[in-house]
């Protein structure tokens, strides 16, 4: 499932149920009812946002061989040792944050 925020400012910005979750829940946000970032809100948000680390923490999957990966019976997954973090999957909403507060619109979800 997929979660569409827009502005007036931008183009509508989609983004999958989990990562929604995870980015508006560092905002201070839920993903799972209508929401709205004002442009007050909006520098902490980038700072926020801006502050995540560049590297994610890999999982077990990620760091395992692939021998090992499938001695355990787990599949072969293309591009399995390519993880992208968290803070790039974060820019599109960076992008969008600084047009809306350049704009002084809000960003709104669930409407």
């Amino acid at each position: 499932m997929s979660l569409t925020l827009r502005c007036a400012a931008t183009g509508d910005l989609l983004l999958i149920q989990a990562l929604a979750h995870e980015l508006l829940g560092l905002l201070g946000k839920q993903a799972d009812q209508p929401g709205i970032l004002e442009p007050a809100d909006m520098p902490h948000a980038l700072s926020v946002l801006r502050g995540l680390p560049v590297d994610s923490p890999q999982s077990r999957a990620d760091t395992q061989a692939p021998d090992e990966a499938e001695e355990d019976g787990d599949l072969a997954v293309p591009f399995a040792e390519e993880t992208v973090p968290l803070r790039k999957r974060a820019w599109p909403l960076i992008q969008m944050i600084e047009r809306a507060l350049a704009e002084g619109k809000p960003i709104v979800w669930g409407v």
